[in-house]
């Protein structure tokens, strides 16, 4: 049996933290490609150091002769990123960093097993194992030490770019540990943020003094006590941030980007791929079949695991656990999300409409957990096969 009474701690980064610069970077880039060309292949890369940015990876186009057409732009898209997450710094400016594209047609190798011929479907973009998650811990259906953890540099974020507080900068990490009792989320324990600012003369606790209100703001009432412990800015002074102070890769916060640890993860990194990358498209679904197994009310908690080959259309796999809480056997579960929805790469790509440019938005504050949006984006949030899962149960 599940234990009941624990702590849980989940972390998140904010737009600026260096890693999460290079994902915004990857999936600007590919928004890019989407908006030209719907059925592009990107797999773009982005490395961020001092006064550099690095992008590099493949393109697959249509039409490949417009391929140098596009590298023009590129140029433009990495320093419009770095210019809206906030970096003006000596050593890191959206207008004065160096800019390498070093971008190039996608392997010809590769594309033979993804690309749809004959009588031939379209194939998985690689092999690997992708997962799920829901619960009912938030509205979200999301784990609360993940969605708190977002929620908060999410509002810092809000506040830094609307003037009201100056003083923050771009870069900030945030950790909350959580207690559960009786297997449901009540308080919080710990809370951890270090957070870039302007001025050398600012203290740890002038820090705390700016961002306790809205860390306050964005959880639950009564979930601070006395005993909360606070970590604001642990190590003293953090002016020097960004790629400034720390090299920033695409697709290293891969647990920050899903479930906070608090499911399993396949393994892929999202951001830069188009969604014939299953590394992507199939975790999306994944978190859609798990979000609407729980929406129907067959269970409080999912987790959902699909698996692929590339170049083989049809999953290898659909698992199912529903953790003690389904109202249906796992197997049940298993076979009717086979009937409600084609898990092929294209049938993925065609029922979450996912061949548009929605990308950019996903690269910070996480992939799962967000409002489905009137254009397409957050499109695996939605509930609407719910119903057909109660039908075939």
């Amino acid at each position: 049996m599940a234990r009941q009474n624990y702590v849980f701690t989940s972390e998140s980064v904010s737009e600026g933290h260096p890693d999460k610069v290079c994902d915004r970077i990857s999936d600007a880039v590919l928004d890019a490609f989407l908006n030209e060309d719907p059925l592009a292949r990107v797999a773009c890369e982005t490395f961020a150091t001092t006064d550099r940015v690095v992008i590099g990876g493949e393109v697959g186009l249509t039409d490949q002769d417009k391929l140098r057409d596009y590298m023009g732009r590129i140029d433009g898209i990495a320093r419009e990123c770095i210019r809206d997450i906030g970096y003006e710094q000596d050593k890191f400016h959206h207008a004065t960093c160096e800019v390498t594209n070093l971008l190039h047609e996608q392997s010809a190798h590769i594309a033979q097993g993804v690309v749809a011929s004959g009588n031939r479907d379209e194939g998985a973009g690689d092999q690997g194992i992708m997962f799920g998650f829901a619960t009912r811990e938030t509205p979200e259906l999301m784990p609360a030490p993940i969605h708190y953890a977002h929620t908060i540099l999410r509002r810092l974020a809000e506040v830094r770019k609307d003037g009201t507080e100056p003083t923050l900068r771009p870069d900030a990490k945030s950790q909350i540990s959580v207690r559960y009792r009786d297997g449901k989320p009540v308080g919080v324990t710990s809370i951890v943020l270090s957070t870039q600012h302007a001025d050398e003369t600012q203290s740890s606790e002038d820090i705390r003094a700016i961002v306790e209100p809205y860390v306050r703001e964005v959880l639950p009432e009564g979930w601070i006590g006395a005993d909360t412990e606070w970590w604001v800015n642990p190590t003293g002074k953090f002016v020097i941030g960004g790629p400034d102070g720390d090299a920033g890769l695409t697709g290293r916060k891969i647990i920050v980007d899903t479930y906070g640890g608090a499911a399993p993860h396949g393994g892929g990194a999202f951001s830069g791929k188009d969604p014939t990358k299953v590394d992507r498209s199939a975790a999306y679904v994944a978190r859609y079949l798990a979000k609407n197994v729980v929406a129907s009310g067959l269970a409080e908690k999912c987790t959902i695991q699909l698996s692929y080959a590339i170049g083989v259309a049809k999953p290898l796999s659909i698992y199912c656990d529903t953790h003690g809480t389904g109202d249906a056997h796992d197997s049940a579960i298993e076979k009717a999300i086979g009937k409600v929805i084609d898990l092929t790469p294209r049938g993925i790509r065609e029922h979450l409409q996912l061949n548009r440019p929605i990308y950019q938005r996903t690269a910070a504050y996480g992939h799962f957990g967000r409002a489905p949006e009137a254009d397409g984006g957050f499109s695996w949030e939605r509930t609407d096969l719910a119903e057909a899962l109660l039908k075939e149960v």
